[in-house]
């Protein structure tokens, strides 16, 4: 048997080593504390449990969903976007849910990529960018994301030669691992740059919902003329803690959006209808729920940074989002240096080398877990930086 070539493009798993040491290391029955998984702790709010099994008992909910989503959900999505963004969407031509946001960062590279078609893909960034540009054929082009430039991309330095082959460029604020946000004003840049260039743009913004000190990040649709050049994927996941529902959407330019609805339909049967009843409480509740959580992610943030800062580490406060990237010591490599954690302090951090090249230097922390243990993770990192 022999098996497709397209699995020869992807790149090794990098974290191979250290997840067989995390494992070789609870399997002596030594406790792990993990700041590596960017997962909500929190359960999903009561109330959007209770319309989930409501609809689970109706027969209705038990037959194959439609591709294209119920229409009630499509225009909850379409009415939360009015609501926080002041957008105004056609829920029957701008609005696609998803099988949870990755699913469709996933496709969309089919519905827009040729053989040899360049995707401009920031780097360090989610790896979902790219390697579903290589299994669609496509190049990889990767933005130094660098913290003396805010880690936004310098677009003007991309060269003319990659930039003839270009079709596609990736932005993700607020961003996942750096935390950096982006404001209109490079919205703005980044809309005209792709339609002089003729490209199409994918925002991902899961964390938008994640923000604090009263930020309230932009949506990329909010740009003018954004719509004609680019569409925006967002989630429930981190919102609502619902990272197991699997549900998000696609919302912005129609002909993308149908692009990845036919794309979609040839391969997937939908989001379960009880998920998306479910999902339309959410998208329609007060979201007292969700200004709790920032809250205690807030609380959770301030408490790491200061204890990043106590043991002498560069920690960049984010404004949103629930992680913290922060420089390793000198002498270390990230990868070397999240050895050591796990080897002396039983912590777990991810390397930034682990997004991209220009990572190297960095860690990633995530605030995803629950009080007690957040608090022994920094008794921990204290007590490591007294034994050096």
């Amino acid at each position: 048997m022999n098996l497709s070539h397209r699995l020869d493009k992807l790149p090794p798993y990098l974290f191979v080593e250290i997840n067989r040491k995390i494992a070789e290391k609870r399997a002596q029955g030594v406790d792990i504390i993990s700041f590596a998984i960017g997962d909500p702790d929190l359960p999903t709010p009561p109330y959007i449990i209770e319309k989930l099994c409501q609809a689970a008992h109706n027969p209705v909910n038990h037959r194959y969903p439609e591709t294209s989503g119920l229409p009630e959900l499509c225009q909850a999505i379409a009415h939360w976007y009015q609501k926080r963004f002041g957008i105004g969407l056609d829920p029957s031509k701008e609005v696609l849910p998803l099988i949870g946001s990755k699913e469709g960062i996933g496709h969309i590279s089919f519905c827009l990529l040729d053989p040899g078609d360049i995707v401009l893909v920031p780097d360090p960034g989610y790896p979902v960018y790219f390697t579903s540009a290589l299994l669609a054929g496509g190049e990889p082009y990767f933005m130094p994301l660098i913290e003396e430039n805010n880690f936004l991309p310098n677009l003007e330095a991309i060269p003319v030669k990659v930039l003839k082959k270009a079709k596609l460029l990736w932005l993700n604020y607020p961003n996942n691992p750096t935390g950096a946000v982006a404001d209109i004003e490079f919205f703005k840049k980044a809309v005209q740059f792709a339609k002089k260039h003729t490209l199409a743009i994918c925002h991902d913004a899961p964390y938008t919902e994640v923000a604090f000190d009263g930020y309230q990040p932009p949506s990329f649709l909010q740009t003018p003329e954004a719509r004609e050049v680019a569409i925006e994927f967002h989630s429930l996941s981190k919102t609502y803690n619902m990272t197991g529902w699997r549900i998000g959407m696609a919302v912005g330019n129609a002909r993308m959006i149908d692009a990845l609805f036919r794309f979609k339909s040839n391969l997937d049967s939908g989001i379960p209808q009880a998920i998306q009843e479910a999902a339309i409480e959410a998208l329609n509740s007060s979201q007292e729920s969700v200004a709790k959580l920032r809250g205690i992610y807030q609380c959770r943030r301030d408490k790491l940074v200061n204890a990043l800062s106590d043991i002498g580490l560069h920690a960049l406060k984010p404004k949103a989002g629930f992680y913290i990237w922060t420089k390793v010591p000198d002498g270390y490599s990230s990868m070397g240096f999240t050895a050591e954690l796990l080897d002396k302090a039983n912590v777990a951090v991810t390397p930034g080398i682990g997004y991209g090249n220009a990572g190297e230097g960095y860690i990633r922390l995530s605030l995803t877990l629950s009080d007690d243990r957040l608090d022994e993770g920094i008794k921990r990192l204290l007590s490591w930086n007294k034994t050096i």
